[in-house]
């Protein structure tokens, strides 16, 4: 599904570079569970952040379901993230502006699901996920948990091949965070590759494959 090789990121400093990552060459297939981890600053969400297609400024090469990402535009690295790929974020990224149904309804905008069947969909994930009564509330009044658990529930609301989740379980209380790996194992179960940050020792071990990053560079897989 995933093939990297020697993909490299840098920022300028002064006259030379600073690495975030370095030479990642990095297969991930089909069904995969796999764990990112490592020490701040090793570079694990930007890894994230390439293989959903929100950094276009890298060098290497990237193949996902066998498209050359690398030579792509931005707009069909776009469209090809809204078809196939959910991502959980740290911050969560919920849009302000739209209440929490009107949140989960965004991904199935993007993949052309007929409005009934959208409702349905927007109605089970809020039943899935207990947050039926916040339904009609904007992110701002919500707990940091009830964001990150909108968060989940819209990455994962389109039955997209691809999650990816950047500390997931970041804000919730252990009981809940057991309950999304749960979910994300059931997931797994049923087809869907997973690739998350994490630094919990037992969210990790959900995962059939533990990578480890250290200063931008693949140290043990």
């Amino acid at each position: 599904m995933i093939s990297l090789k020697n993909i490299e990121k840098f920022y300028p400093v002064g006259a030379g570079r600073y690495y975030v990552l370095r030479r990642i060459t990095l297969d991930v297939a089909e069904g995969d569970f796999v764990t990112i981890m490592g020490p701040s600053g090793a570079g694990k969400t930007t890894l994230l952040c390439i293989l959903g297609m929100l950094d276009g400024a890298w060098d290497g090469e990237y193949c996902f379901l066998g498209k050359p990402v690398h030579r792509m535009n931005p707009k069909e690295r776009a469209e090809l993230n809204k078809q196939h790929i959910g991502f959980v974020f740290q911050q969560y990224h919920l849009l302000d502006n739209l209440t929490v149904a009107e949140n989960l309804d965004i991904p199935l905008s993007y993949r052309d699901v007929k409005a009934g069947e959208r409702q349905a969909l927007v109605a089970d994930a809020l039943d899935r996920f207990s947050i039926v009564g916040k339904k009609d509330l904007y992110p701002s009044q919500l707990s940091g948990g009830q964001q990150q658990l909108v968060a989940v529930a819209r990455a994962v609301i389109a039955n997209p091949k691809l999650i990816l989740a950047d500390e997931p379980t970041g804000n919730l209380h252990s009981s809940q965070g057991k309950e999304i790996m749960e979910l994300f194992k059931k997931l797994n179960q049923e087809g869907a590759t997973i690739i998350q940050v994490t630094h919990n020792e037992n969210w990790a071990a959900y995962g059939s494959r533990i990578i480890k990053l250290c200063d931008g560079w693949i140290e043990k897989d």
